[in-house]
């Protein structure tokens, strides 16, 4: 029995690798996220046994990519979880000079990512006090402000929590990714 058939987690944060089918989103410019890290179907995505993972009250925050909402709708759903807010958190990315970010997009030029906040059974926030849009400057492709993190643990109180598809180990947290050392192993749902 691996670890993640042993705990269950009342939050799992998730900033899922998704697999892009236009050029300009990755699919072949050196740029693009498939060129940075592994990339995954949104039938992979959808076949990892995240519902066996959550305890049954459980909070999921899943950043989603703008071009494919319909697809993040569907993986919070696959996963057991019922949509609360598509924009439950928002980062306004700046520059590290503070300035705002001026980012590629569909139809309009992105500055922002959006996490969606799903649940699973009877979640009870453990604060109302936690805002959904922060500013903070763009590190590394993909990496998210730390602070999110700690919205998520304001919001959801010291629970069992997992981030999946983590780049970096953090205090508190069970990782899962391949790119971080202690990362717990997932079996794809049968």
């Amino acid at each position: 029995m691996n670890q993640a058939e042993q705990k269950k987690y009342s939050v799992i944060y998730a900033d899922p690798p998704w697999a892009f089918n236009s050029k300009r989103t990755g699919g072949n410019m050196t740029s693009g996220a498939a060129q940075l890290y592994d990339c995954m179907t949104i039938e992979d995505l959808k076949n990892l046994p995240v519902n066996e993972l959550a305890a049954d009250d459980c909070l999921l925050v899943m950043w989603w990519v703008g071009a494919m909402p319909q697809e993040a709708i569907d993986l919070v759903k696959a996963w057991g979880f019922t949509l609360r807010n598509m924009n439950g958190f928002v980062w306004e990315k700046l520059t590290k000079n503070n300035l705002p970010f001026f980012g590629l997009g569909y139809y309009t030029r992105a500055g922002s990512e959006s996490a969606i906040i799903a649940t699973k059974g009877k979640f009870k926030p453990a604060s109302r006090s936690v805002r959904a849009v922060r500013r903070a400057p763009v590190g590394r492709h993909s990496e998210k402000p730390n602070e999110f993190r700690e919205d998520i643990v304001e919001l959801a109180g010291d629970v069992p929590r997992l981030e999946m598809f983590a780049r970096t180990a953090t205090d508190g947290w069970d990782v899962f990714g391949n790119e971080v050392s202690g990362s717990i192993e997932l079996m794809e749902s049968a």
